[in-house]
């Protein structure tokens, strides 16, 4: 790692300030779009340090269907990977790369000599409740929200047009392509989007704002 990288990584997260000797000596690592970093019940290679890229985790079931439960940016934790290093087991979800990302893996004996410093331990810990609030609010998005509501939600705040396929809108929204195709479908027919090729242009907003908050109910 140079000067620079070194910098940078500490300015992410600062309460590694007394971990800087250790962490010049890491190596950085690059990876392109797409690159799976780890995978479900891999044995846990470190806590990673996200310079920058995107990492989306995710979880997977028996019929290949995914779900996503968060994404870590340069500067934010790993859930799944703390929880490996905590208990030492393998992991639990699978972290593919959502954009040219660059990090740093810090290793499971020096994450643990880190967490001896209590700001570090702060962070760790503070970061984890976090996580841990993010997915009860995913599950219960799953568990009691209907699905074209979730979409809705996940539509807006993008601005006029998004650029996704169906398929990774399932995969954040841990369905089946299928039922996201036949939502969108609906909402063209309803004016709410014009749809084309990997790309979903809004045209009423408001409807789907309005959708986004309607009340919970069956999928």
């Amino acid at each position: 790692m140079d000067d620079t990288q070194a910098q940078r990584l500490l300015s992410l997260y600062p309460s590694l300030a007394s971990q800087a000797q250790t962490l010049s000596g890491l190596p950085v690592i690059t990876v392109p779009l797409g690159t799976v970093l780890f995978r479900e019940n891999d044995p846990c290679q470190g806590f990673p340090l996200v310079l920058d890229g995107e990492v989306r985790v995710s979880r997977a079931s028996p019929s290949g269907r995914e779900l996503e439960l968060y994404r870590v940016q340069p500067g934010e934790m790993c859930l799944v990977s703390s929880a490996g290093l905590f208990a030492n087991q393998a992991l639990t979800a699978r972290g593919l790369s959502t954009a040219p990302t660059t990090l740093v893996m810090l290793p499971p004996e020096h994450f643990r000599t880190a967490l001896e410093d209590a700001g570090f331990r702060d962070f760790v810990l503070g970061l984890f409740a976090a996580r841990m609030a993010d997915l009860t609010g995913l599950i219960e998005a799953v568990a009691f929200q209907r699905l074209d509501s979730r979409l809705a939600a996940t539509l807006l705040g993008h601005g006029a047009q998004v650029r996704a396929t169906h398929q990774s809108l399932a995969d954040e929204l841990g369905t089946v392509r299928e039922m996201v195709t036949r939502l969108l479908h609906r909402f063209e027919r309803e004016g709410m989007v014009e749809l084309s090729r990997e790309c979903i242009t809004i045209r009423d907003s408001a409807r789907l704002r309005a959708l986004a908050g309607g009340p919970a109910g069956a999928v």
